[in-house]
Order: C-alpha cells, then sequence, then structure tokens
C-alpha cells in the first residue's frame, strides 16, 4: 500500500485542510494563555506586580522558615517599599532527614538528604476564597568525620531548601493571583 499521489491541487488544499483542523480548535484557548515572567506577562502588568507586593508573609516558625521568609519577601516585594497587605502567606514546615547511604565499615552515613514540605495558605484579608498549595524540596550534601563540616554542609542545605521552596511557591502564589484577577 502507498501513500495517495498528492501531486492534484485539490488534493493538496484537502490534505492541508486535514492537518490544520485541529489547529482551529486551539484558537480559542491561546488567547486566554498569558506567560507568568516576561514581557506581556502576568508580573510585569503593574496591577498584578502590585499584587504580589500586597502578599504579606507571616511569620515562619524555626532557622528554615527565617531562610524561607526573607526569599519570599524579596520575591513577592523585591522593591522593599511598604505596601497595605491584602493576602496573608501562612506557612508550616516539616524537615526531616534522611541518610541513604552507610559506610559498612564504618557503620556511619556517608551523605545525607534534608527533605522539606511547606503547607502553606494564601488567605484574603477580606473575606474570600482561600488558596491552599503545598511544596516540597529535597536537597543533598555529604558527611565526613568532621562535625563542624557536617553541621556547616546540614545548614547550607537548608538554605539551598529554602530558596527552591520560596521559588515554588511564589510560582504557585502567581499563578493563583493570575487566575483570580
Amino acid at each position: 500500500m502507498s501513500l495517495p499521489d498528492l501531486s492534484s491541487p485539490n488534493l493538496r488544499a484537502a490534505a492541508l485542510l486535514v492537518g490544520l483542523l485541529p489547529l482551529l480548535g486551539l484558537g480559542g484557548c491561546i488567547e486566554s494563555v498569558r506567560p507568568l515572567y516576561g514581557s506581556g506577562s502576568f508580573l510585569a502588568n503593574g496591577a498584578q506586580a502590585e499584587k504580589m507586593q500586597s502578599v504579606a508573609v507571616d511569620e515562619i516558625a524555626g532557622r528554615l522558615g527565617h531562610y524561607l521568609g526573607d526569599d519570599l519577601k524579596l520575591n513577592l516585594n523585591g522593591t522593599g517599599a511598604p505596601t497595605e497587605p491584602q493576602y496573608h502567606l501562612i506557612i508550616t514546615l516539616a524537615e526531616g532527614t534522611e541518610t541513604p547511604l552507610i559506610d559498612t565499615v564504618e557503620g556511619l552515613a556517608t551523605s545525607a538528604t534534608i527533605v522539606t514540605t511547606a503547607n502553606f495558605r494564601l488567605v484574603p484579608v477580606g473575606n474570600g476564597k482561600v488558596f491552599v498549595g503545598k511544596a516540597y524540596v529535597a536537597a543533598s550534601y555529604d558527611r565526613n568525620i568532621n562535625r563542624f563540616a557536617n553541621v556547616r554542609a546540614a545548614r547550607d542545605a537548608e538554605i539551598r531548601d529554602a530558596r527552591r521552596l520560596a521559588d515554588e511557591i511564589t510560582t504557585q502564589v502567581a499563578a493563583e493571583l493570575a487566575t483570580h484577577s
């Protein structure tokens, strides 16, 4: 069996029409798609950027919470200008350490992974729909005999976790504010 001969102009036009027909259904969808970053995006729009700046980050417990809160404040309101909060971002953290590799001779872990889960709620100041989200990150580090090096490596992994969590939470909050603008 072979392909049909498309040398006839009518057959070529019909084949082109059949190939482009599914794209017509997507025409209405493309209009509502906006990029989150870049020119003409959600964050480049002044009113939308003001919405991001109006999110107040509530106090987060612990050292990891301190790093996460600072990164979120920078991501949401990088201007540093105080604004009247329209939303409160309430975050609870759960952190754990896993040791996937064990040295069989000494019986000590040779690496560790800090796993962090953030459950958060974006609560409007007035009455409104509460957005609930969750973000999960993990950062690994090498362990050795030096105890101070292990403590410092664990702290560096926590800081990496906080930065990645802040980026994930910021993206989810921005997407929520973009869909309910």
